[in-house]
């Protein structure tokens, strides 16, 4: 296993297109649920704990060989937005396109054959960790930063928020996302046993409804 394999998977500048998505901050900073690094602060501990722990399980899945087709559809059931649905097969397929370039693998190939419109992101990148040698809690961190990083940065465009208001609020829930990674590798070593129904469906309905409205926008900075 190699760490540096961990931080090429983590840069924002992977070429995986997250940089075009701020994980619902856009329609939360124009709802005016984020005015300010506390308010940013709030947003993101509460993506960590629903959308990121079911992400970062079932990037952790991925890495433990759970069939990609299962974990697809148990992310498809977890996604009720249309709009995220689509979103997350558009980050997949690009994702799948980078880490095939990066750590070539059959595993990857098969993926992109089994799915051409692309796979749900965070399978795509538990398999593209697994190319890398990477462990399941790799994954599950990569997922767990994911979901917070991205509001961060979108937040400091949308707003001018301080770059280190930013970064400050990143490193405040470092250790609840140690928590976080932890309980979604749990969840995903139980589903070798039990199935994927035993990895975590935690709901953000605030994130759903903001995610179809923001779609309908005629002018908007960011894709999700």
């Amino acid at each position: 296993m190699s760490r540096a394999a961990l931080l090429v998977l983590a840069d924002g500048r992977f070429p995986a297109g997250g940089h075009a998505h701020s994980g619902g901050a856009e329609a939360a900073v124009k709802a005016g649920r984020i005015t300010d690094a506390a308010t940013l602060e709030h947003f993101c501990r509460g993506r960590l704990h629903t959308t990121g722990l079911v992400a970062a399980s079932l990037a952790a899945a991925a890495v433990l060989g759970i069939p990609a087709r299962e974990l697809d559809a148990a992310a498809d059931a977890r996604t009720p937005s249309p709009a995220l649905r689509a979103g997350a097969r558009r980050l997949g397929r690009q994702l799948v396109r980078a880490a095939r370039a990066t750590w070539p693998s059959p595993e990857l190939d098969a993926l992109t054959r089994e799915f051409p419109k692309g796979a749900h992101q965070p399978v795509v990148l538990g398999r593209t960790a697994r190319a890398a040698g990477l462990a399941p809690l790799d994954a599950a961190y990569c997922a767990l930063y994911e979901s917070v990083s991205g509001p961060a940065t979108a937040t400091v465009r949308l707003l001018s928020l301080d770059p280190f208001d930013a970064t400050g609020v990143l490193a405040r829930l470092a250790p609840e996302l140690d928590r976080v990674a932890d309980r979604a590798v749990e969840a995903a070593r139980r589903a070798l046993t039990e199935g994927v129904d035993a990895l975590p469906a935690a709901s953000a309905p605030l994130l759903e409804i903001g995610a179809q409205a923001h779609a309908a926008w005629p002018v908007r900075l960011f894709a999700s």
